[in-house]
């Protein structure tokens, strides 16, 4: 990468806020309950700098591997391939199941990606709960039949939650979270969401149920499980889960510092969770608070993460 390259320094965004009827009022305290966060988004505009007003599509188009890196676009191109957000769940949200790649492409139209995505757990209130696919031995024909019914809430696995857990769904897992919970989410870019159940909530032009799409890709045997996180240790990188779209790992530091490579092959998306982190990126130093996100392209190289006060983040890529 040129010396003056624009992505010789992190990428800030600015998030895009969603409002949805199950949202809370912590994403954005004193302002009316938000949902979603979406924190790192191809149309996510860059919130300062040279590339200000461009959103993260646009830099991918231009730059290609430079911000995304060799392996990225090997596996997909120039598009920007993950979505980052923080969840607010207030209360439940609609049971709902995603399609596979090749799924997306048959439902859907070319050019549509998949949706597998992971929950990372920041907050869970006493006894909070959630669903990740259906009890063992469910069948096809009585998934269906529950389905179409509306009564999937008697085939459905409950998980309890705290913070800190890890769930890794599967395209094709039914799930919902519930009441209590504020998440970190990492998923393929993809907006594909099929509604199976609302909790009998009135059906609006935004609020419909996709019956039959949902009957096309739901996978009766698919479940998902709750991961706690492991013991931190001061500047050690934990990988909480990891699959072909997406590695998502957690770093915890009070006093060392940090060096971190992209080697050129994939971005990191970091997003602070806890506390505030130093970012040494070249010359340019940036400090990031709670819940602030920087993307570091992928043509950088080496970085460095120093301890402001205590603090965690989460990290996502494409290592594999």
């Amino acid at each position: 990468m040129r010396p003056d390259s624009p992505l010789n320094k992190p990428i800030l965004l600015a998030p895009e806020y969603r409002d949805y009827l199950w949202g809370g009022n912590r994403l954005k305290p004193g302002s009316a309950p938000i949902a979603e966060a979406w924190a790192i988004y191809e149309n996510d505009l860059v919130a300062s700098g040279p590339l200000a007003g461009c959103s993260l599509a646009e830099i991918a188009h231009e730059f290609g591997p430079d911000l995304l890196g060799s392996r990225v676009v090997q596996r997909s191109g120039e598009r920007f391939p993950l979505l980052v957000k923080l969840l607010d769940c207030a209360q439940w949200l609609s049971l709902q199941v995603h399609p596979n790649d090749e799924q997306a492409a048959r439902l859907e139209g070319p050019g549509f990606f998949g949706k597998t995505e992971a929950w990372h757990v920041l907050e869970a209130a006493p006894g909070a709960q959630l669903i990740a696919g259906m009890k063992p031995g469910t069948s096809a024909e009585a998934l269906a039949e529950a389905i179409r019914k509306g009564a999937v809430l008697d085939w459905v696995q409950y998980l309890s939650i705290h913070s800190g857990d890890t769930v890794f769904v599967r395209a094709g897992t039914i799930h919902a979270l519930g009441p209590g919970l504020l998440i970190y989410e990492v998923q393929q870019t993809s907006d594909l969401t099929y509604r199976v159940f609302d909790w009998n909530r009135p059906q609006t032009g935004n609020r419909v149920l996709h019956i039959e799409k949902s009957l096309a890709v739901a996978n009766p045997a698919a479940s998902a499980n709750a991961e706690p996180l492991p013991p931190l240790q001061d500047g050690i990188i934990i990988t909480l889960c990891q699959c072909p779209y997406f590695t998502l790992q957690t770093i915890a530091a009070s006093a060392h510092t940090l060096e971190l490579d992209t080697r050129g092959e994939t971005f990191h998306a970091l997003t602070v969770i806890e506390g505030s982190a130093r970012l040494l990126v070249g010359g340019n130093v940036r400090v990031l608070n709670r819940f602030e996100s920087a993307v570091i392209p992928a043509g950088v190289g080496r970085y460095t993460l120093e301890p402001a006060s205590r603090y965690r983040l989460l990290k996502s890529s494409v290592e594999s």
